[in-house]
């Protein structure tokens, strides 16, 4: 069997201390400026059938349309894919919403938009994915949706399951649900329809000069 020609590398923790950061020789800046717009993360948190992925891409279509560069990161399509091998355990979502973080920084450093529809159930994950991105990069949107109305809802029918038994640690039944302590977007969608909830955080946007009205 012939030898690897590639070298044994020494591994601290989980990291290889042969791995190195190396700088884009494009900008942060040169991207933003191209773009017309800041960029950063729109962190969609509530409920199961609270209206996350539903206002979330309500606002990715009006970026869209106002020629923001933006993409979408929905916490079901992510769990096809890239997360297809963490359950609902504890443990699992904190994985779960550490690797969305490591994903919404790169897409922040591409110059972009990124918004997020997760639940993300803990205080402590969504602080962290804060703390890894600059100050202002990270918007947290509360999609504050009472649990009655989420229940009614149950597009899923997750919720009746949840009852039942059928399945476990569902946030809201037998699983914890931490609510943003000072989210900079508070949206209440049982009270509104989804383009004025929509609307809600693309003024949040223009007010703080994220991006133009134009």
């Amino acid at each position: 069997m012939s030898q690897s020609p590639y070298k044994e590398v020494e591994v601290t923790g989980d990291k290889s201390s042969d791995v190195v950061w190396h700088n884009a020789s494009v900008s942060l800046e040169d991207r933003s400026k191209k773009n017309g717009h800041k960029p950063a993360v729109l962190w969609f948190t509530g409920l199961s059938g609270s209206g996350k992925s539903t206002v979330a891409n309500a606002v990715d279509r009006m970026l869209y349309e106002l020629n923001c560069k933006t993409y979408v990161l929905d916490g079901d399509n992510v769990r096809h894919g890239l997360n297809g091998d963490l359950s609902f355990s504890d443990a699992d979502r904190v994985e779960n919403i550490r690797r969305i973080g490591e994903v919404s920084k790169l897409f922040v450093d591409a110059g972009l938009i990124v918004t997020t529809a997760f639940i993300s159930p803990f205080q402590q994950d969504r602080d962290m994915v804060r703390q890894q991105l600059e100050p202002g990069q990270f918007i947290e949107v509360f999609i504050d949706t009472p649990i009655e109305v989420c229940e009614q809802r149950d597009p899923k029918g997750l919720y009746k399951k949840a009852r039942s038994g059928e399945i476990k640690n569902f946030t809201g039944i037998d699983s914890t649900y931490e609510a943003p302590n000072e989210a900079e977007i508070q949206v209440l969608t049982a009270d509104k329809g989804i383009e004025a909830c929509a609307m809600q955080v693309i003024e949040y946007l223009i007010t703080n000069n994220y991006i133009s009205k134009d």
